[in-house]
């Protein structure tokens, strides 16, 4: 099954502007909030209609503004999970997910689907209860069961964690991962999360200000963001403006040092990002000295802001992260980082 998307629209100042191809069986949509991201999602269910654009799935076009086309939700046979979730606080479980599977035969037959699906979701036992008297992990799986009730070819998730705590949600984004893999179907899942979106997804599309900034597997995505703002967005906390010297050379000035790269520089290179865990003592390229300007713990990790040496002491530190087990028993004098790891940024 394959998606493509290509659709414009205006709402006040915002404009949407998205293009993206994909037959990942889960494909996340990452960015900011308001960059677009769930009206995109709006957009395929056909709950929103875009200015302009063509939406195929699977060959079936749902949406082409040229051609006049614009199938209503029912027909696009897709599912939507809300936030929230949205189940209907006066049913039960087993009345919300019938609702799901309230145009599929009679009613014995949407009895059927209710037991194999509360059975595939793990639900036994919660059958008659209502949503309040769910938890957080629950009510996602009961909303889950109710959209896959309906048989849709197409699941469209929009932060389906993001009410849950931490947690919960370790503990439930594997299980939806398998969940999905079980139920074999193409999914698109928004999120803000760059973790998540790493451990979940096969393809990955950044978006930011409404546009598309990068789309590709998400490992690559990840090692090659592409842009100063996709590569922030994908948890690089050092980015800085950058210009080329050479094929591979660049210059940052905001640092007060030059880098040496693996990859030959772009003529359109605008910045360079070094990722804080790719920093090692021990490197002997792009080895420069350093200004120690504090410390922040975490929980398994140890996190150190430092200037380099020539750099501004007014300009904001960069930050060096590494293991707990690996903290030295004293701060080097220099760090250095490998050409490999130098992110040139478009």
């Amino acid at each position: 099954m394959s998606l493509c998307v290509d659709i414009q629209k205006t709402l006040g100042r915002f404009r949407l502007q998205v293009q993206f191809d994909s037959d990942a069986a889960l494909t996340g949509l990452l960015g900011a909030s308001g960059c677009g991201k769930s009206l995109t999602l709006r957009c395929i269910a056909g709950v929103e209609r875009p200015d302009r654009g063509r939406i195929v799935l699977d060959d079936e076009v749902l949406f082409d503004s040229e051609k006049g086309i614009d199938l209503p939700p029912r027909q696009r046979r897709v599912g939507l999970l809300f936030q929230h979730y949205a189940l209907f606080p006066t049913m039960t479980v087993a009345e919300n997910i019938r609702c799901g599977a309230r145009n599929r035969g009679g009613r014995g037959e949407q009895n059927r689907i209710v037991r194999e699906t509360v059975d595939l979701f793990q639900l036994g036992g919660l059958e008659h209860r209502r949503p309040a008297q769910l938890s957080g992990g629950q009510a996602q799986r009961v909303a889950l069961a109710r959209m896959l009730a309906a048989d849709p070819r197409l699941l469209l998730l929009d932060e389906p964690f993001s009410a849950l705590d931490a947690p919960l949600r370790d503990k439930l984004q594997p299980r939806l991962r398998e969940l999905l893999r079980t139920v074999g179907r193409q999914t698109v899942l928004v999120t803000h999360s760059r973790d998540e979106a790493y451990r979940l997804c096969e393809t990955l599309c950044i978006l930011d200000g409404g546009r598309v900034l990068h789309t590709g597997a998400t490992k690559a995505v990840f090692a090659d963001p592409g842009s100063a703002a996709a590569a922030r967005l994908t948890g690089c906390k050092n980015v800085a403006d950058a210009r080329k010297i050479d094929d591979r050379t660049v210059a940052v000035p905001a640092w007060g040092i030059t880098l040496r790269t693996a990859r030959p520089v772009p003529d359109t290179l605008a910045a360079v990002g070094l990722r804080a865990h790719d920093f090692a003592p021990g490197c002997g390229e792009n080895r420069w000295p350093v200004v120690w300007a504090g410390a922040m713990e975490e929980p398994f990790e140890q996190c150190y802001l430092f200037r380099f040496a020539g750099q501004d002491p007014a300009a904001e530190p960069l930050w060096w992260r590494l293991p707990r087990d690996r903290v030295p028993a004293a701060l080097p004098e220099s760090l250095g980082i490998d050409p490999r790891a130098v992110l040139l940024l478009e």
